[in-house]
């Protein structure tokens, strides 16, 4: 029980130092935000837990093929800002264009070959 309290405290700490850095200096936290932190940590949770090298690599390689579908969002959100968009219809409209190519991935992927 303690172990996953302080998972999520450590999760919850790097959400916050990114908001906090991001209100002097949005690039900053935008690159804090894009490093693979969460990915890295979960890595190492997981082997902590589990220290199984093939179990790893599918994690790892399916941790590559969901990123993809996720950077359209990070087009979508700033294009809707400068048109005029309110942030909430374009942070929704971001996070739906993801799920959308998610399931795309997920229908897909393994038919490519792709261990998901």
């Amino acid at each position: 029980m303690w172990a996953l309290a302080a998972k999520a405290l450590l999760a919850g700490a790097m959400i916050v130092a990114i908001a906090e850095i991001g209100k002097k200096l949005p690039a900053v936290a935008a690159l804090v935000a894009s490093l693979p932190l969460v990915s890295v940590l979960g890595m190492i949770l997981l082997w902590h837990e589990r220290p199984d090298a093939e179990n790893m690599a599918v994690h790892a390689g399916a941790t590559f093929w969901y990123v993809l579908p996720s950077l359209p969002m990070f087009l979508l959100i700033p294009y809707m800002l400068r048109a005029g968009m309110p942030f909430w219809l374009s942070l929704t409209a971001g996070c739906a264009l993801t799920v959308v190519l998610y399931l795309v991935m997920a229908a897909f992927g393994p038919r490519l070959g792709l261990r998901l």
